[in-house]
């Protein structure tokens, strides 16, 4: 369990704003407001759950008045953490905040550390740890898809779905139970091929949402996605027209880009950010020799990558030299200036990358730009439509990938005819791997490694 003392913490971003909050929570929350805090006209009694009360903060001490503000008490279990919160909406402001809430630290309470609040919602049973974790996730997204489905598995779609397949596994294993404690008698409680159709195809539904982790995880943090290219093939001019905006210099001199620029772009929900490299060539400048070692580093490390070809010029040396560096990674063929006569041989390029598609566009005109990102969206996500239940988080692709190979072991098990003690404790290690996932098993380091990823105040 924790501490139960009452933290305090500012829970809006620092800075000027209309509005800001304090927040406490804990046995002495309700003390403390009404030692801070005094209704206008000096109303007494308790602060009614669930109202906004208007009143002025004032230093219990000296009696000076430090903001004019609204109070509002929400009781436990009724409240975000299930302990009795205490939310001050004071003018924006890092000054008043601070006030404020040196005024509460002075009155009992404690600095709140990172995501303590959320960490008590969790303790007290408001919420799982997969919807305490899309909290952080909801906090964090950067487009439409990314935080709906924060908000689904917030509002427990994830959980549900745990919890439906960890039923399924109890009643497998109080078959297997049953035969243990039956074992002297002649009646056969472990039809064999039954139950291992029925491990089967739950182990075959867990992978099947483990396979969605790819999918969440692109939604989540966004793909990465590297410009590759000779120079001069247009690369800084197809990232412009990606952005619709002249972000990155472009010029007819070779070697121009020597850094890797990063900018961002969402296709179609999807956030996905652009590394526009320098051209790879061979050079004896050791600036864009340095420049062209960045952009080798960033293709290894990108998601997939737009190999950027000249269509109106012949293959190079260079272009055959890229073909190789880019061989097995995902990626697209980007034939730029198809408003010029096409001069670059096709069958050069189906033998020289067979599995990379292949997009005409211009990035001149914008011609075949709108195709271009469909095709590239399709590629990184490598999936037709959204899964039905989606996993965006890596902890929780691990702890089902162990309940996967404990049903697999306890199906194996099964089909060799094991004791039913040896597969029931396969069968116990995949109902642990599902019960992790929604913070059923008790681990203070999974807890301290998740909550201190939030920020202070929520």
């Amino acid at each position: 369990m924790y501490r139960e003392d009452t933290i305090a913490a500012v829970a809006t971003p620092p800075g000027e704003g209309g509005v800001a909050i304090v927040r406490l929570s804990g046995p002495d929350a309700e003390r403390i407001a009404r030692e801070i805090f005094l209704r206008t006209g000096g109303k007494g009694g308790a602060l009614r759950s669930h109202t906004l009360h208007h009143g002025a903060i004032r230093d219990p001490n000296s009696g000076a008045l430090v903001d004019e503000a609204l109070a509002v008490i929400m009781r436990k279990p009724k409240s975000y953490t299930g302990e009795d919160v205490v939310e001050f909406h004071c003018h924006g402001g890092q000054l008043v905040t601070r006030r404020v809430l040196e005024l509460a630290l002075a009155r009992g309470a404690r600095q709140a550390e990172p995501g303590e609040f959320t960490k008590r919602a969790f303790l007290n049973g408001r919420v799982d740890l997969a919807q305490a974790e899309a909290v952080l996730d909801l906090t964090r997204a950067r487009t439409e898809t990314g935080m709906r489905l924060a908000l689904e598995q917030m509002h427990g779609g994830l959980s549900q779905w745990v919890a439906t397949l960890r039923e399924e596994l109890l009643d497998i294993l109080a078959e297997v139970e049953a035969a243990i404690d039956f074992s002297e008698e002649e009646i056969d409680h472990l039809p064999r091929q039954t139950l291992i159709a029925k491990i089967d195809a739950l182990k075959v539904r867990i992978v099947g949402i483990v396979a969605s982790y790819e999918w969440g995880r692109l939604h989540r943090e966004g793909a990465r996605v590297c410009i590759a290219g000779r120079p001069n093939v247009g690369k800084s001019s197809l990232l412009n027209a990606l952005l619709g905006a002249e972000r990155v210099i472009v010029t007819p001199l070779p070697g121009t880009t020597r850094d890797v620029i990063e900018e961002s772009v969402n296709l179609g929900g999807l956030p996905v950010a652009l590394w526009d490299t320098a051209g790879i060539r061979d050079t004896d400048n050791p600036i864009e020799r340095a420049g062209i070692d960045f952009t080798r580093r960033h293709l290894e490390a990108a998601d997939a990558a737009l190999v950027v070809l000249d269509g109106a010029e012949p293959h190079t040396a260079e272009d055959e030299a890229l073909m190789r560096a880019v061989r097995g990674k995902k990626g697209l063929l980007v034939l730029n200036k198809n408003d010029l006569p096409a001069r670059l041989d096709r069958s050069w390029l189906a033998e020289a990358a067979p599995d990379k598609a292949i997009v005409s566009v211009s990035a001149k005109s914008g011609a075949g730009l709108d195709e271009l990102k469909g095709t590239l969206r399709e590629l990184l996500l490598a999936a037709p439509s959204e899964p039905e239940i989606v996993l965006t988080n890596v902890r929780h692709k691990a702890a089902l990938e162990r309940s996967a190979e404990g049903l697999a072991a306890a199906a194996a098990g099964v089909k060799r005819s094991l004791s039913p003690e040896l597969i029931g404790i396969e069968l116990l290690h995949a109902k642990e791997g599902l019960e992790e996932v929604v913070g059923m098993v008790d681990n203070e380091s999974i807890l301290e490694h998740i909550f201190t990823k939030f920020c202070i105040g929520k």
